[in-house]
C-alpha cells in the first residue's frame, strides 16, 4: 500500500480571518466525501501537495490550509513588519473554526504532523464535538520540556552543532529558553542579524532532525528560512501560547478531554521526542487512541509510517473506529 496518486484542488481561496490576515485554503478529493482537515508542521511550514496523498480521494473531502504567516497565507511571517502578536495558538484555532464554518462543514477528521499534532490535539480538547477522529504523526504536545530537549538537551548528542548554535547568541543569553533568545535576534531591526539567526536556527534543526531532502532544501530559500525560524521561535519561546507554563504541558494534562475521540498515533521509534516518553504517556492517558511505533524511523516515520497513516485514514473512511 503506497501513497494515493497526486491530485489537484477542486477549490481554493484566501479566507479573511481578521487582524489583517488572510489564510490560504484548498479542498481536494470528493466534495461529498468525509471531511478531513490537514495541519502542517513547523509552526511556520506550509501545506505541501504531498499531504493530500494520505487520503483516498474518492472517500474524503480533504481540506488543507497554510497557517497564519506561513506558505501562501498573508502577510508572511518573514516580513519584519508582520505583527506576530496576532499569531498564537488561540488565533490558529479560531481560524480553523472560521474555515470550517466557511466551508459548511459540521465535523471533520483532523490529521496533523509534528506541530500540527499539537494544534490538532488542543483543538480537539477545546472544541468538543467538532473532531470526529485524530490521525497524528511525529507526535508532540508543545510542553516546555520538549522545547528544552530539542534546543538544549540534544546538545549532548550533537555537541559540535550545538556549540555553533549557541555561538550565534550573545554570551549572556545562552542560559534559559534558547528559543526565546533566538526570537529576540529574529525580531532585531537589523536584517543581517535576522538572517544570521535564521540560518543558525535552521542549521541546528537540520543537524538534529533527519528529514527527507525536500524538507532540508526548503531552508535554502532565505524568505522561507526567515519566516520559519521566526514563527518556530515565537511559539517555542512563549510556551506555544498554551497558557500553562510548566514542563508537563497542558495538552498532556488535558488528555482526558479526548475521551470518545478515536485516534491513531504513528511514531518513529528513533524520534528524539520519545526521549521524554511523551507519545506513550499520551497514548495511555487517551484510551480511545492506538499507537503504531515504526522501528528504526525518526521524526519522519518513512515508508512504513506512510502505510500506517493511510491504513488509519482508510479505516476511518469506512467508519471503523475500533482499536
Amino acid at each position: 500500500m503506497g501513497l494515493y496518486p497526486e491530485i489537484e484542488p477542486y477549490d481554493h481561496g484566501m479566507l479573511d480571518v481578521g487582524d489583517d490576515n488572510r489564510v490560504y485554503w484548498e479542498t481536494c478529493g470528493n466534495p461529498q466525501g468525509k471531511p478531513a482537515l490537514v495541519l502542517h508542521g513547523g509552526p511556520g511550514s506550509r501545506a505541501s501537495p504531498g499531504l493530500r496523498r494520505y487520503f483516498d480521494p474518492a472517500a474524503y473531502r480533504i481540506v488543507l490550509l497554510d497557517q497564519r504567516g506561513a506558505g501562501r497565507s498573508r502577510p508572511r511571517a518573514g516580513a519584519h513588519d508582520t505583527d506576530m502578536s496576532v499569531n498564537t495558538t488561540a488565533h490558529l484555532m479560531a481560524d480553523l473554526e472560521r474555515l470550517r464554518t466557511h466551508l459548511g462543514i459540521g465535523r471533520w477528521l483532523v490529521w496533523g504532523v509534528s506541530w500540527g499534532s499539537v494544534l490538532g490535539l488542543r483543538y480537539a480538547q477545546t472544541h468538543p464535538g467538532v473532531v470526529t477522529e485524530l490521525v497524528l504523526t511525529g507526535v508532540a504536545t508543545g510542553s516546555n520540556a520538549e522545547v528544552a530537549l530539542l534546543t538544549r538537551g540534544l546538545g549532548h548528542i550533537f555537541p559540535e552543532a550545538h556549540e555553533r548554535f549557541l555561538a550565534e547568541l550573545p554570551a549572556d543569553q545562552r542560559d534559559g529558553n534558547l528559543a526565546a533568545a533566538y526570537n529576540r535576534l529574529l525580531e532585531s531591526a537589523d536584517p543581517a542579524v535576522r538572517e544570521r539567526a535564521a540560518r543558525a536556527w535552521t542549521d541546528w534543526e537540520t543537524a538534529t532532525i533527519p528529514a527527507p531532502p525536500g524538507s532540508v532544501a526548503r531552508f535554502r530559500d532565505p524568505e522561507f528560512r526567515l519566516g520559519f525560524a521566526r514563527t518556530v521561535t515565537h511559539y517555542w519561546g512563549n510556551d506555544h501560547f498554551l497558557g500553562d507554563g510548566n514542563d508537563e504541558g497542558v495538552v498532556l494534562r488535558d488528555a482526558h478531554r479526548l475521551k470518545g475521540v478515536p485516534g491513531t498515533l504513528v511514531q518513529g521509534s528513533l524520534d528524539f521526542g520519545n526521549l521524554l516518553g511523551i507519545v506513550w504517556r499520551l497514548h495511555h492517558a487517551w484510551p480511545d487512541s492506538e499507537l503504531v511505533v515504526v522501528d528504526e524511523a525518526g521524526h519522519d516515520a518513512g515508508t512504513a509510517g506512510d502505510e500506517a497513516l493511510i491504513a488509519a485514514t482508510d479505516k476511518y473512511a469506512r467508519g471503523d473506529t475500533g482499536g
